[in-house]
């Protein structure tokens, strides 16, 4: 049984969050007044459709169940996560926090969008203070991982716990800020920065796009992949961060910047400013501008997940997570019936697996098989730790049939079975579908080596065993219509 959401505000960071909990499986209940709010909340899921999956190389849960109330009791009734996303005015939120606590569980974690206040002013008056949190994301709320978790002392540590517990499961990073202050962290950098550009534009120092390139071009790739800290340390060379310090701390001293003197935010700075912006981007709609940066986002994430590193850690562990949840055999002894293909993949198609075509292209194909082949080889024995004292398969020979096109966000599953295995040889046979139409087959011949010799070596007894079991209820199968052919060969 699916756990419940309710989303209460459903602009664009509550349709956001709606996004991020639906696509991992959530029921969801949205609450919002304005007559615009379906329309609204079903734009920006169908954003986070096309590009949310991309980041995972496994496939996300079912879709959960989507629903809108005209009332807060019924959007609450049984929600384990609550998360407010109105609009930042105190006395607005305290309002509603007392009308969710009227009707909500004791256990159900509320928690609070805002970028801006602090928890113990949320909480001041509630019924319930411990169990209202601040979990401040960052848009779009269904790619971006991180979220601020700002607690104070009237939250218990299990609720802490279990909030970390919740949205570490949606694939996001939730950065505990334990001491409150306003505007939490990440939105006090942005507000220095924003301080600064504007003092640039109302100067005629640069433009609003000159400044966006300044940021885009630069500092700001280094900052995704390594922050402000770490990317200092390594400016400062060998010598480090002691050394960085020591050439650039006097410039603390300096004229640079403005911060400390703000412009007027009068009529004609935000004209200014708003016609810099037009005509700059004003050509793309406001949507077209969101698709252009979630597969921007999608791409740069998907690079660093290649790493390990940063964001892209982060999703590597929700893949492993969907992975172990989506019923797919991780070993040969789970296996219940060896006479059916094994099933080794299952994902959604990315936006960096796409041609010019606008269909995947032919590597990924081979991608998807190569995955399909690795999953293969972990079930039967020959995972990591095994590959670690010295033995693996190395593929000698491949052929893939393109029978279909596959685009953007459709779900793939490739289905396995074993056309021969005996001795140091393993012939494999990959067929991919969406739903029941197949896309392309994939015919592998590979030899198991020795890492150390490189040469062709026999593998262990447990690897033999399994894969003769596979072979021999996989003979019994109907013919793999395609297996044998040569390139051209007419069907």
């Amino acid at each position: 049984m699916s756990q419940v959401a309710a989303i209460i505000g459903g602009g664009v960071i509550g349709g956001g969050w709606a996004a991020r909990f639906l696509l991992n499986g959530w029921d969801v209940r949205i609450f919002d007044p304005d007559p615009e709010a379906e329309r609204k909340i079903s734009e920006v899921m169908a954003n986070a459709r096309r590009s949310m999956p991309g980041l995972s190389d496994a496939a996300l849960p079912a879709e959960g169940k989507l629903s809108f109330h005209d009332e807060i009791a019924d959007a609450v009734d049984g929600a384990v996560w609550i998360q407010e996303s109105v609009p930042e005015r105190l006395e607005i939120k305290q309002k509603v926090f007392a009308a969710l606590q009227a009707h909500c569980g004791v256990d159900a974690i509320i928690g609070s969008s805002t970028s801006g206040f602090k928890p113990s002013e949320l909480q001041e008056n509630a019924v319930r203070p411990g169990q209202i949190v601040v979990t401040h994301p960052f848009n779009p709320v269904y790619l971006l991982p991180l979220i601020e978790l700002v607690t104070t002392d009237a939250n218990g540590a299990a609720i802490i716990t279990q909030a970390k517990g919740v949205l570490s499961a949606l694939g996001m990073f939730p950065l505990h800020v334990k001491k409150e202050i306003d505007a939490h962290i990440a939105d006090r950098f942005l507000e220095a920065v924003w301080r600064e550009a504007l003092w640039l534009v109302k100067d005629g120092i640069a433009t609003t796009e000159e400044i966006d390139e300044a940021i885009r071009m630069g500092f700001g790739i280094r900052w995704a992949q390594m922050g402000l800290f770490d990317t200092y340390r390594v400016a400062g060379g060998e010598a480090g961060m002691k050394h960085f310090m020591a050439q650039f701390g006097p410039a603390l001293k300096w004229p640079w910047t403005k911060l400390m003197d703000v412009p007027e935010f009068n009529d004609e700075l935000v004209d200014l400013i708003a016609g810099q912006s037009d005509a700059q981007s004003g050509h793309l709609s406001i949507r077209e501008m969101e698709r252009i940066r979630d597969d921007n986002l999608v791409s740069m994430m998907r690079a660093l997940k290649a790493q390990d590193w940063g964001a892209g850690a982060v999703m590597n562990t929700h893949d492993a997570a969907l992975t172990a949840n989506g019923g797919m055999v991780r070993h040969a002894a789970d296996v219940v019936d060896f006479g059916q293909p094994v099933v080794t993949v299952r994902r959604a198609i990315p936006v960096d697996w796409l041609d010019y075509n606008g269909h995947m292209t032919e590597s990924r194909y081979l991608h998807a098989f190569a995955d399909a082949t690795d999953r293969f080889m972990e079930v039967i024995g020959c995972d990591q730790d095994y590959i670690a004292t010295g033995g693996s398969f190395f593929t000698a020979e491949t052929h893939i049939r393109h029978i279909d096109e596959a685009h953007l966000g459709q779900r793939i599953e490739v289905r396995t079975r074993v056309l021969k295995g005996e001795g140091k040889k393993m012939h494999l046979w990959h067929e991919m579908y969406e739903g029941d139409r197949l896309l392309a087959t994939g015919e592998h011949f590979l030899l198991h080596v020795s890492l150390e010799t490189r040469k062709p070596a026999n593998p262990s007894e447990e690897i033999a065993t399994n894969l003769a079991k596979f072979a021999e209820a996989h003979a019994k199968l109907p013919a793999a219509e395609g297996a044998g052919r040569y390139v051209g060969q007419p069907r």
